[in-house]
């Protein structure tokens, strides 16, 4: 996500909302230095740091997902304002390979996700899905190239699939493939999240429709399926909430939250290759990604106890540490004062 409207293609806002906007902004970017520490943080003491992106041309990491067809590659992507490319991180965060997707745009890119062709082959999913002014856009957009047998810097042509909602246009940061299934899976942003699933195959010709399927929580800013399929999760500013996943494929009942170390803007995670772990990334120049293990993953479909799910709450919502709680703040003031004036805009 972009708090800077003018990136994605709009006019720059005038009034007093969006002076709101543009203060709070800064305020989370401000409250941490451009290295990350790798001291112990409260909430989130299995964290480690994985890697760190440092490549100048990498500015505001909004999606990740871990190669399975290349193992130890990690994909990432620039939000708004950016052109059409893919980095192919290696183990130490470097850039192995930079994919050009050929005709496509990328008026506001929040999330990716690895998933199948038609014809069954590794693709890479980007999603177009951001709408700052909650609901300017009639329709948003996916992408999808496929994963290259060889890695190395190439422009592939991409396929664009125009996306609507059942419900009308909304704001959305998180996308999700299912890999036992290869569904799409949108979760909007702000107060009101919701899982949108779109048609069992998308078309290329007309919209492919997004149905409400389910609940997110507030302010969700990525997601991500399990390579085994067996679980999901979906991140906040704040943490990320680990759910089941229904027979259908859909994503079910919350198991527990996991917390993530303090990020300047936390917006983006996916499991590692092997299951084992959340990698959480941010926003911003030289962040750190770091790596969370997923909490009982030996037995994913255990209920947790009442103490520590209400423990788990807490460290979600940024209880935990103080730094986070401000961040969260200005950040919600921030996507408050952004909402006011998209309504208004509606309005008028």
């Amino acid at each position: 996500m972009s708090l800077r409207p003018s990136r994605c293609g709009r006019a720059a806002p005038a009034g007093a909302a969006l002076a709101l906007l543009g203060a709070v902004a800064a305020a989370p970017a401000a409250a941490s230095a451009s290295t990350v520490s790798t001291a112990p943080v409260r909430g989130a003491r299995e964290a480690k740091v994985a890697f760190k992106i440092s490549d100048p041309r990498i500015t505001e990491s909004s999606g990740l997902a871990a190669s399975t067809r290349h193992p130890g590659i990690v994909y990432t992507h620039n939000d708004s304002g950016g052109v059409a490319k893919i980095f192919a991180l290696g183990p130490q965060g470097g850039v192995r390979a930079v994919l050009t997707l050929a005709g496509a745009g990328a008026r506001d890119w929040e999330g990716m996700a690895l998933g199948k062709d038609d014809a069954g082959r590794p693709a890479i999913y980007v999603a177009d899905i951001g709408d700052n002014l909650g609901g300017a856009w009639p329709h948003v957009t996916l992408y999808r190239i496929p994963e290259p047998a060889e890695l190395r810097s190439q422009t592939i042509p991409a396929t664009a699939f125009k996306l609507k909602y059942t419900d009308g246009p909304r704001n959305a940061e998180t996308v999700m493939i299912n890999p036992r299934t290869n569904r799409l899976y949108v979760a909007s942003k702000l107060f009101s999240g919701a899982v949108y699933e779109a048609p069992a195959r998308l078309r290329t010709g007309g919209f492919n429709v997004l149905r409400k399927v389910g609940s997110a929580p507030a302010m969700a800013t990525d997601g991500a399926f399990a390579p085994d399929g067996s679980t999901c999760v979906i991140r906040t500013y704040f943490g990320a909430r680990l759910y089941s996943v229904k027979p259908d494929g859909s994503p079910g009942k919350r198991l527990r939250s996991v917390s993530f170390p303090f990020q300047s803007q936390g917006e983006s995670v996916t499991y590692t290759a092997d299951g084992g772990s959340l990698l959480a990334g941010s926003e911003g120049r030289d962040q750190a990604v770091y790596q969370v293990p997923v909490p009982g993953r030996e037995n994913p479909s255990a209920s947790p106890s009442a103490k520590a799910e209400k423990k788990d709450d807490n460290a979600e919502e940024g209880h935990n540490d103080p730094t986070n709680t401000r961040a969260g703040l200005f950040l919600a003031l921030a996507i408050a004062g952004a909402v006011g004036y998209g309504l208004l805009r509606r309005r008028r």
